[in-house]
C-alpha cells in the first residue's frame, strides 16, 4: 500500500510540532506539510491527494470544524483539539477520529489504523469497480461496497438514487444522479427501462402488463425504453414455433 499522506494543520506551533514527529517516525506514513492555519493549508489540501489531516478546531478567520466543511470527501480528518465540546460537530463530518491535547502516541495510533484500513477499503474497492465486480457509493456517512451481481434495481429521486438489492428490505441511499450510476454498472447485464428505473437484466422472473415485478415492486416500462426492453424480452423468448391456440377454435 502506498504511504499515507498527511497534513497538520494548527496554529500551536508546539502542538503541530508534536504530530508531526509521530507521523515522521510511523511506517508508511508521509508528512506533506505542516501549517499554522487553515488559510495556508487550503491549496495543498484542496487538490485531492491527501488522505489524512489532523486539524486543530479553535484557529483564527477559519476554524477546523468550517474548514472541514470544504474539504474533499476522499480526504479524512482526524480533529486535535484542547476542547470536549465540539465531538458532535465533529463526528457529524464523518472524522475519524476526535483527540484531546497532549495526545499521546498510543492515542494518534488508534486514529491512525482507522485510516490505514479506510485507505486499504478504497483500494480494495476500486480494484474491484475496474473488474466490474462491485461498485462503491457513499451513505450515510459511509462509503458501502455493493456487489453488482446483488443489485435488483435502482430508482431515481432527483438528487439520489436508491439501490435495492436482493434478499435485502432496506435500501442503500445515495447522493448520485441516475446519469451517474448508469455510467458505473455494466451496460451488459444493466437495463434502463424509465426515467426513474433501471434494471438487473438477470434478476428479471416477471413481466406483467408492461411492468417488471420484484416482489411487492413494480417497475413500469416507460414508452421511450418500450422497443429496447421488448427486443431484449423477444430475444429470449422460449417458443415452440407455432402460433398459440385458442380454446374456442378446439
Amino acid at each position: 500500500m502506498e504511504p499515507l499522506k498527511c497534513v497538520v494543520v494548527d496554529d500551536e506551533p508546539l502542538a503541530a510540532a508534536l504530530i508531526a514527529g509521530y507521523i515522521e517516525k510511523t511506517p508508511n506514513m508521509e508528512l506533506v506539510g505542516t501549517f499554522g492555519s487553515a488559510q495556508d493549508a487550503v491549496r495543498t489540501i484542496m487538490q485531492g491527494n491527501i488522505d489524512l489531516v489532523f486539524l486543530d478546531i479553535e484557529m483564527p478567520q477559519l476554524n477546523g470544524i468550517e474548514f472541514a466543511h470544504i474539504m474533499p470527501p476522499e480526504t479524512r480528518i482526524v480533529f486535535t483539539t484542547a476542547y470536549e465540546n465540539h465531538a458532535i460537530a465533529a463526528f457529524r463530518l464523518n472524522a475519524l477520529d476526535y483527540l484531546l491535547k497532549p495526545v499521546s502516541y498510543e492515542e494518534f495510533m488508534v486514529a491512525v489504523n482507522k485510516a490505514f484500513d479506510y485507505k486499504r477499503l478504497r483500494q480494495r474497492a476500486s480494484e474491484a469497480e475496474a473488474n466490474g465486480e462491485y461498485i462503491v457509493v457513499k451513505s450515510e456517512y459511509k462509503l458501502v461496497q455493493i456487489p453488482v451481481a446483488s443489485i435488483l434495481y435502482v430508482e431515481g429521486l432527483k438528487d439520489y438514487v436508491k439501490i435495492y438489492l436482493d434478499g435485502q428490505d432496506k435500501c442503500i441511499m445515495t447522493l448520485m444522479s441516475m446519469k451517474a450510476i448508469e455510467r458505473v454498472l455494466p451496460e451488459s447485464r444493466f437495463m434502463r427501462v424509465h426515467r426513474s428505473f433501471i434494471v438487473n437484466k438477470s434478476k428479471i422472473t416477471v413481466i406483467e402488463r408492461n411492468r417488471i415485478v420484484f416482489g411487492k415492486a413494480y417497475i413500469p416500462v416507460s414508452d421511450t425504453y418500450r422497443g429496447v426492453f421488448n427486443d431484449y424480452v423477444s430475444s429470449r423468448l422460449v417458443s415452440n414455433g407455432r402460433p398459440e391456440s385458442d380454446p374456442e377454435d378446439e
